[in-house]
């Protein structure tokens, strides 16, 4: 869900001081140990962010055991985090830009620390949800500041290699989430079972927050801005009303009155809208300039998104409790089932960022076609109700990987293509926020999906039938899905935009 924030806030932060002439550094730019070590400290911070999107989804049917969580509640803590993310990433920039990154980022990592902590203390479900939405906000926050330090604190060749070290991590967290978590839950360290997932964020981040103090460097923006929170407050919250039904419906017995909840949720974002245009008008920074949906490859491009993470957002939920409550394996089973799906990507991701360039919408469709293909064939396989082995699963969860690495890390790039250059920052902060969105939509409609579909059969053999007929439910839509959104990628231009 995080893949393309990057290329977002390489073009969106401000820098504190002008790039020197001819390639010298600038003015204050970190050079040698002390810009390794900074490096260090914000790609630390960056893999944490990573790693809490992937790993609670293996995590999932052990947390639901032991704190005796409904399958809704099992959707909040996922679609929790990433509304939460989204609402952070709104403003966490613009808040850096003006009172400092620097600050912000010690200050997010600080109450991403806390938010993990308060998970693995958690109680009850109701407890992990409300504070994967803290882990989430502060990783919302933190995220902008990481691009901001690179670009304000290292010099033009510096900072190309550290966005590289920053795709690297991204790649390492693909592959570390769901084998990480399988591992802790089944080693079952100290007796602590899954909460080991949100443990290991606590000294990660106190080393963090000891180097960071030392040799991050302060920088802010020339121009200030005020952050649109009445805007970011109404856009949250019209996605969660529209949300909360599609989650809760199930438990609820589908009410007239949630399906009312719904339709203040679609008035409210309605009313949004006409918000950013008066924020528009006055002159101000909208969260959403209405200008840029009159763009058509922007908006075909922000309805891609939503279809295209709203698939991938409830897939691992999905596959998921399929292989652990479905067909019996471990977690640790299951992080190596995933593992294809994660080497997959890794292998594609960077011949997709080179090729953008030339390439880039045919890239985004045969990577969004390529994802059907997968889901095609997982359903080909799981359909019968047996328990398909690793080698039956293995192929099609790469041909998956493929298609992730060829569309995700450059979807942002190719969609602001099509937008001019002094609207490209707050469209990229847009899009990003969308994609956010769009995951928590599939998590909560796919996984509504899932859980009505399943059954809860005592025998053994019913079970895995419940629950094969559950995925192979959700796996048609998701292939709508991504063909649906590899036919709007058809109207994208053609080439990344060069950021």
């Amino acid at each position: 869900m995080s893949a393309t924030t990057v290329t977002v806030w390489r073009m969106s932060s401000n820098t504190a001081s002008p790039t020197a002439s001819h390639g010298d550094p600038r003015p204050g730019a970190l050079v040698g140990r002390a810009a390794g070590i900074a490096l260090l400290v914000v790609l630390f911070a960056s893999f944490m962010d990573l790693l809490d999107a992937t790993i609670v989804t293996v995590a999932a049917p052990a947390i639901a055991a032991e704190l005796h969580a409904s399958e809704a509640q099992l959707q909040w803590m996922l679609a929790g985090y990433v509304l939460a993310l989204g609402s952070g990433l709104i403003i966490g920039g613009r808040i850096g830009d003006d009172y400092g990154r620097r600050r912000m980022f010690l200050a997010s990592l600080a109450a991403f620390a806390v938010a993990s902590a308060a998970c693995a203390l958690a109680t009850g479900p109701s407890m992990l949800i409300g504070t994967r939405v803290l882990q989430g906000l502060a990783g919302g926050l933190m995220v902008p500041q990481v691009f901001g330090i690179i670009r304000s604190s290292f010099p033009p060749a510096g900072m190309a290699k550290a966005f590289g070290a920053y795709g690297a991590v991204q790649g390492l967290a693909a592959v570390a989430g769901p084998l990480m978590g399988g591992f802790l839950v089944d080693a079952d360290l100290f007796g602590l079972g899954w909460r080991t997932i949100f443990w290991v964020n606590v000294p990660i981040a106190a080393v963090a927050l000891v180097l960071g103090s030392r040799v991050l460097p302060e920088s802010t923006s020339r121009h200030r801005a005020v952050p649109d929170v009445v805007g970011a407050v109404l856009l949250t919250l019209g996605v969660v009303l529209v949300l909360l039904p599609l989650v809760q419906g199930r438990d609820w017995g589908w009410p007239w009155w949630g399906f009312a909840l719904m339709a203040a949720g679609v008035l409210l974002l309605g009313g949004f809208l006409a918000y950013e245009r008066s924020v528009a008008r006055r002159g101000g920074q909208p969260v959403l300039d209405p200008a840029l949906l009159r763009v058509r490859s922007f908006g075909a491009g922000l309805l891609a998104s939503v279809f295209f993470f709203g698939a991938i957002g409830a897939f691992f939920l999905t596959l998921s409790i399929y292989l652990q409550a479905g067909t019996g394996r471990t977690a640790w089973q299951t992080g190596l089932v995933i593992l294809p799906y994660a080497i997959g990507s890794i292998l594609t991701s960077g011949l997709g960022v080179a090729m953008a360039a030339k390439a880039g919408r045919s890239l985004l469709v045969s990577g969004s076609l390529a994802l059907a293909a997968s889901q095609a064939l997982l359903w080909f396989i799981v359909r019968d109700g047996q328990n398909p082995g690793y080698w039956m699963l293995a192929p099609a969860l790469f041909i998956g990987g493929l298609g992730l690495g060829l569309a995700a890390p450059i979807l942002v790039n190719v969609v602001l293509a099509g937008i001019p250059g002094k609207d490209a920052g707050a469209a990229g902060g847009v899009l990003s926020t969308v994609n956010q969105i769009g995951g928590a939509a599939g998590v909560a409609a796919l996984g509504t999906l899932f859980f009505t579909a399943s059954d809860s059969h005592a025998g053994d053999v019913a079970r895995l039938q419940g629950f094969s007929d559950a995925f192979t439910a959700v796996l048609p839509v998701g292939i709508v899905l991504y063909l649906l959104a590899a036919a709007l990628m058809l109207l994208l231009p053609r080439a990344a935009h060069s950021a």
